[in-house]
């Protein structure tokens, strides 16, 4: 696939799944067809649910284990810790190291994958952070003026 500066993803059909990636400089692109996933929407997927992405940060200075990534992620349940790691690692995002040991230790890091994508991530988050108060406002003076 071509190297995409700044790329663009448009469902051209939702029902058949098709999907071109097009970039604004070069006009390269590419068309996703029925049986393919889109990689912008498949990414994103994955680290816009409510919890992903919480746990990729949590990974980011090191390796951890599952009840200190369950203490220091607030309100996530023991099953959707358990659920989102395995999604996490399937996607190659993050590694699970199990150590032959009684009791059997379980440690949890990024992989280069993960790193790579923790960055860009980080990125979106301070955007928000910087944007917060203007996207607060905006929604305040659509609401007003969309009341009903």
């Amino acid at each position: 696939m071509a190297h995409f500066d700044k790329a663009a993803c448009f469902i051209l059909n939702p029902i058949s799944g098709i999907c071109i990636v097009s970039d604004t400089k070069t006009q390269a692109r590419r068309v996703f067809e029925q049986n393919e996933r889109c990689p912008i929407r498949n990414v994103v997927a994955q680290i816009g649910d409510k919890w992903s992405i919480l746990i990729l940060f949590a990974l980011v200075d090191g390796p951890d284990r599952f009840n200190a990534l369950k203490s220091r992620i607030q309100g996530i349940s023991q099953r959707m810790l358990t659920q989102t790691l395995r999604d996490l690692e399937r996607d190659g995002y993050i590694k699970r190291t199990v150590y032959p040991q009684v009791p059997v230790k379980v440690e949890y890091e990024l992989t280069e994958l993960g790193r790579g994508l923790a960055k860009p991530a980080w990125q979106l988050v301070s955007w928000a952070d910087d944007h917060f108060d203007e996207i607060n406002a905006a929604r305040t003076r659509y609401d007003e003026a969309n009341k009903q």
